[in-house]
């Protein structure tokens, strides 16, 4: 589904609009999302980036042009979430503590990897598979394990 609020920029290709949830969420020109990715409310998506299968980008979360988010990967928006508050009753959206987290231009993030949030993936960067990002990463490096650790620097892919 996606929602009346989203806007969509010009040559951005949905190969299967009913078979994914956008919605509140802004996607730059040229880009690709592919089936059952999620995209929330605030999500700011650049130009030229391609978005596989089964993604999951949650509030809070900014990729900037010429990104390539592989397929499962998940990105979180809380660090501590929780379903209910103190009293047993269920939390709602506003009550959440969205940390906000940067994938900036010429990143390239491999699947099933996982974004902790308020992280900056920094420019060129290259997350291996199944990798777990909890800290910031450098531009122009390669990290890859759980936690993710640099195992290549000037890493141009």
């Amino acid at each position: 589904m996606i929602a009346d609020d989203v806007r969509v920029g010009r040559g951005t290709v949905i190969h299967h609009p009913e078979l994914v949830n956008l919605y509140g969420c802004s996607i730059g020109k040229d880009c690709i999302i592919g089936s059952f990715v999620e995209i929330q409310p605030g999500v700011v998506i650049g130009n030229k980036v391609k978005i596989q299968a089964f993604a999951f980008v949650p509030t809070g979360v900014t990729i900037m042009d010429r990104v390539f988010i592989g397929p499962h990967v998940c990105f979180t928006n809380d660090k501590y979430p929780k379903a209910t508050n103190g009293g047993g009753k269920l939390l709602k959206a506003e009550e959440w503590r969205v940390l906000p987290t940067l994938v900036e231009e010429e990143v390239s993030i491999g699947a099933n990897a996982t974004i902790i949030c308020g992280v900056t993936i920094g420019r060129g960067a290259f997350v291996g598979a199944g990798s777990v990002v909890t800290r910031d990463v450098e531009p122009k490096v390669m990290v890859c394990g759980n936690p993710a650790r640099v195992i290549e620097r000037n890493h141009y892919a």
